[in-house]
């Protein structure tokens, strides 16, 4: 199938799947993840990938891009790094006595955030506009950035010396965060034994294109959620608020998020309504970095916390 062709909502379908098989193959046994990662693109989100050095993080956002079709750039976080080196700066051209504007990194349409934890606050939030409205504003201009435009930022655990907490505010920005954990024994006795000969990305074929991507945005807004679904989410949403569990609940934003994603995960698992399991599926990774356990729950991790959510909530 041509590229090309891949705007129409068959075809389209059909590169959606192709995709989610490819990346299977680069990702070994992490397909709950690739279908999570590909549904925060699909409903216009941005991805915040948390987990330990050495598990993939990197290799997985690279795969996405070549998967996917998207150009690529990677901006590794440091504690020196300024947020222009991120946005890009205004030069003064001798010649012509005017300023020219020369585009950073961001302007891209996947943008790997490399251990954006390790860098201060203030390199941080160069990406809240970006993230936010799809523009940056350098000396009162501002410039829209490409479409699609998707943010993979990877974090390391916050108790690694070095690190930066993510403000809240930019936290919420990522619409799902999740985990890729270790490999289980049998994929990491592939990766141990050199069975899994990992070839080079720029050798993987694009299965997707942006044209793509769009129509497969359009599809997944169209993807249909009941009433009483819609009841089982704001029940989710009043639990995590009336419980005690958690010093604040999810917001009405993250309410929006989780029936985008939702409808999203449906588009990948070939359905045309979403389940309850569909809102399961990505509660947590939804949930999981926008609450902040209460009193004494504090000993209580997150994950335990939002699994509880679940269990106390029943399925309409």
């Amino acid at each position: 199938m041509p590229l090309t062709a891949i705007a129409n909502p068959d075809d389209a379908r059909a590169a959606l799947k192709a995709s989610i098989e490819a990346l299977d193959t680069i990702i070994l046994g992490k397909t709950t993840q690739i279908k999570l990662a590909v549904s925060c693109l699909l409903a216009n989100g941005h991805l915040l990938i948390e987990d330990v050095p050495g598990v993939g993080k990197t290799t997985m956002a690279r795969a996405l891009a070549r998967v996917l079709g998207l150009d690529f750039a990677r901006v590794q976080f440091t504690s020196d790094l300024l947020p222009a080196d991120i946005t890009g700066i205004s030069v003064y051209q001798k010649d012509s006595g005017e300023f020219r504007f020369l585009e950073g990194p961001v302007f891209t349409q996947m943008l790997l955030a490399d251990e954006i934890n390790r860098a201060t606050p203030k390199a941080q939030s160069a990406l809240l506009e970006a993230m936010q409205e799809q523009q940056v504003t350098v000396d009162g201009q501002a410039y829209s950035l490409p479409d699609p435009f998707f943010v993979v930022a990877a974090q390391n655990p916050a108790d690694q010396i070095g690190t930066f907490a993510l403000p809240e505010s930019q936290l919420d920005r990522f619409l799902l965060r999740v985990q890729l954990g270790y490999p289980t024994p049998e994929f990491e006795r592939v990766l141990l034994s050199g069975q899994h000969q990992s070839q080079s990305l720029d050798s993987v074929p694009a299965a997707l294109t942006p044209a793509g991507i769009d129509t497969l945005k359009s599809l997944a807004q169209q993807v249909k959620l009941s009433e009483p679904l819609l009841d089982y989410v704001q029940a989710l949403l009043n639990y995590t608020r009336d419980s005690g569990l958690f010093v604040h609940g999810l917001s009405p934003r993250a309410g929006i998020a989780l029936t985008a994603a939702a409808r999203a995960f449906t588009l990948i698992e070939e359905r045309n309504a979403v389940y309850p399991e569909d809102i399961q599926q990505v509660f947590a990774a939804l949930a999981g970095h926008r609450l902040n356990a209460a009193g004494d729950n504090r000993h209580v991790s997150t994950s335990e916390l939002v699994a509880s959510v679940l269990d106390a909530v029943p399925i309409p």
